[in-house]
């Protein structure tokens, strides 16, 4: 029997309507009818104060890793903020580490109200490799999200299929064993033996 994957989603925006987890919603649904169990993870739902190191994890912060570490794929989505990705989705990112996101599947999405979305899908995979989660080659930026959806559905059909794919990505690639295939990596790990 073939081990059921299942693929969370965090939506790190606070905003009534946002795109971001209209969005995520879509990834969730094609990953659902690839065969996984899926849960939305959403920021609005969790009381996270600003991460602090010295501070007791509160039981929000313990709960929102759990879902996290349990995943065999998690589907990271921010609006675009400045270049960048929302404080709220960086605060869970900061109560997160290796335990939540080593060798663990991780797809990237972000949305933009303008046009521009390339560095905050760079900040997000530097800091997700960071913590040694493997990042999907295909990664989703959505430009000018005010003119993307009409009732929660795609206006564009390429950008529906290609979030869609996604979904279907963080299933297929749920369970992959990432191979050290450089020279200088396997020399250093054949010198660790």
């Amino acid at each position: 029997m073939t081990a059921v994957p299942r693929v969370v989603a965090l939506c790190g925006s606070m905003r009534d309507g946002s795109h971001t987890r209209t969005a995520l919603t879509h990834v969730l649904d094609a990953a659902e009818k690839a065969g996984a169990e899926t849960e939305l993870l959403d920021v609005r739902d969790y009381d996270l104060p600003v991460f602090d190191p010295d501070e007791d994890e509160p039981e929000d912060a313990v709960e929102i890793k759990r879902k996290i570490r349990g995943a065999d794929s998690v589907i990271l989505g921010s609006p675009v903020y400045h270049g960048s990705y929302s404080s709220a989705f960086r605060n869970v990112h900061d109560y997160c580490g290796f335990d939540e996101f080593e060798d663990t599947t991780v797809g990237l999405l972000v949305v933009a109200g303008g046009g521009s979305y390339a560095s905050t899908l760079d900040h997000m995979r530097i800091t997700v490799r960071g913590v040694h989660g493997w990042v999907l080659p295909h990664q989703v930026g959505i430009r000018r999200a005010y003119d993307q959806f009409e009732d929660g559905e795609f206006v564009d059909e390429d950008l529906e299929e290609r979030t869609r794919k996604l979904g279907r990505q963080a299933v297929e690639y749920a369970f992959i064993t990432p191979d050290v295939t450089s020279t200088e990596a396997a020399d250093e790990a054949a010198a660790d033996d």
